[in-house]
């Protein structure tokens, strides 16, 4: 059985798993430092600005994460990602442990630490502040509370278990399959239906749901906003083979495809084995399996939904790398030798195109980031002092945090439309629409139409793209707005 040891002790090679992981940690820590924001960070951020219980997409834990480290850094990349990289050393190291204790081996448990943090899905979302980083975060540290439950029979961990669930609920809703996976972990494996009749674990249960309930109050105060949209997405849409490949293609890329062999490989291992102490790694995993599975016949599944499972994800693909029965198998060999240093390069040629754009085309990554955003809002700022604009009027919430964010003289920046979004804050002064304003909007959202509905000038001034090395990401419009005809704002959902 694996103990609580000091890597000085640890055998060379597994100090060189360390050590690696050691590196990736701080390369990804200067990424985070020195590449702009995503427009999703900096719609978050902009929530951190404004603390509440709810909001229109997730639970709060991420405002509060981005508030607790621009409170340090200041309003800077750094600042708003700052515990987000914290968090991913807690689940390195959470990952560690967890797999030394289920692996019965501190090697085994490095190499899934190395494996969980080499997969680009890891190396992406454990960078950047989303709601995903707690929500990985979580689940790791409950994989390594329910594995020291598993070597002490120690009911107190039930409470520990039930910290961390909480925590998970309030990164996102998707923290309930962490509850259901519990659930059928101690129905599956007799060795722990034992627990069914003690308190513990309904203790546990109970600080979960109780750490949640200012979320359900604030939902009740805001007619169930947020319950409706992440729940309304249940079963939605007809039965289709549309999204199932994409799902399973996303997956495979997200994961790196010889982890992803493993992983698979090592779930069905496990399964077929019926382990009692492995069981915790299918168990966990098998509910939110199931379900995004389902509804990959009927609907899109966003590639990142699944990323709370990659902690047990990763051990799984470590039992089989180390299985003995599953070596005479000569693509789970190749697979096993593969694995760490493909996952590797793909996280590195990510990092490396965030930084310095190596690739001069058109591409998602420089694309989602506020890259080249600087002359975008140089621009803006010279037409805003010309046109003596008090405010910047948008109709996405994208453009709504970049230009909140990155405007050098950090004017007021408004979303007329979908105002549902900003429940939190107060709404813009009166006298922020009186005199003239600029529409800044991408070419493809351009809702200029709209806007001339509810002001008398609606008049173009610019055509600014964002481009780096000869590739322009995005093209926006920019146009003069005076003269209210009525509210400026669009309340409607």
């Amino acid at each position: 059985m694996a103990r609580e040891v000091s890597v000085s002790t640890l055998e060379r090679p597994t100090q060189v798993i360390i050590a690696l992981l050691a590196a990736l940690i701080v390369v990804r820590g200067v990424v985070a430092a020195v590449t702009p924001l995503a427009f999703d960070e900096a719609y978050y951020w902009q929530w951190s600005k404004n603390l509440a219980w709810g909001y229109y997409d997730h639970p709060p834990a991420i405002a509060f994460i981005i508030r607790a480290g621009t409170a340090i850094f200041g309003d800077t990349s750094l600042g708003v990602r700052f515990v987000p990289w914290v968090l991913s050393i807690v689940a390195t190291v959470a990952i560690w442990r967890a797999g030394a204790i289920l692996l019965e081996s501190e090697h085994a448990g490095a190499l899934s630490a190395l494996v969980f943090s080499a997969m680009p899905m890891i190396g992406v979302e454990m960078l950047v502040a989303t709601p995903d980083a707690p929500e990985i975060a979580a689940p790791a540290a409950l994989f390594y509370v329910l594995a020291k439950l598993v070597q002490t029979g120690n009911g107190q961990w039930w409470i520990a278990a039930g910290v961390v669930s909480g925590l998970a609920l309030l990164s996102k809703y998707t923290g309930f399959f962490l509850g259901l996976g519990m659930l059928f972990w101690l129905l599956v494996a007799p060795s722990q239906r034992r627990w069914l009749l003690s308190f513990w674990p309904y203790l546990g249960g109970a600080i979960a749901l109780l750490m949640f309930a200012p979320v359900v109050l604030w939902n009740a105060g805001h007619d169930w906003l947020s319950f409706r949209l992440q729940f309304g997405r249940v079963g939605s849409g007809g039965l289709t083979l549309r999204y199932l490949g994409e799902f399973l293609a996303g997956q495979l890329g997200l994961a790196s495809p010889f982890i992803a062999i493993l992983g698979v490989a090592g779930l069905v291992s496990i399964a077929r084995s019926r382990d009692p102490k492995l069981a915790l790694v299918t168990a966990l995993m098998v509910p939110a399996l199931v379900f995004f599975l389902w509804q990959s016949l009927r609907s899109r599944v966003q590639g990142n939904w699944p990323s709370f499972l990659y902690p047990a994800f990763a051990v799984a693909a470590v039992a089989a790398s180390l299985s003995p029965a599953l070596q005479k198998w000569k693509a789970l060999r190749w697979s096993a030798s593969a694995a760490t240093p493909v996952a590797l390069v793909m996280s590195a040629l990510i990092y490396a195109q965030a930084v310095f754009g190596i690739v001069p085309v058109r591409e998602p990554i420089s694309r989602m980031l506020a890259i080249g955003i600087g002359r975008v809002t140089d621009d803006i700022e010279v037409l805003r002092a010309q046109n003596n604009a008090k405010a910047v009027l948008t109709t996405s919430y994208e453009m709504r945090g970049w230009l909140s964010f990155y405007l050098p003289t950090k004017p007021p920046v408004i979303q007329v439309n979908e105002r549902f979004r900003w429940l939190n804050e107060p709404l813009p002064a009166a006298d922020t629409f009186e005199g003239p304003l600029l529409y800044v909007t991408q070419i493809r959202n351009d809702q200029s139409e709209m806007l001339a509905k509810r002001f008398r000038e609606v008049t173009p001034l610019a055509h600014i793209g964002r481009s780096r090395n000869g590739a322009t990401f995005d093209e926006y419009r920019v146009y003069r707005v005076d003269g209210p005809t009525g509210d400026p704002l669009d309340y409607g959902t």
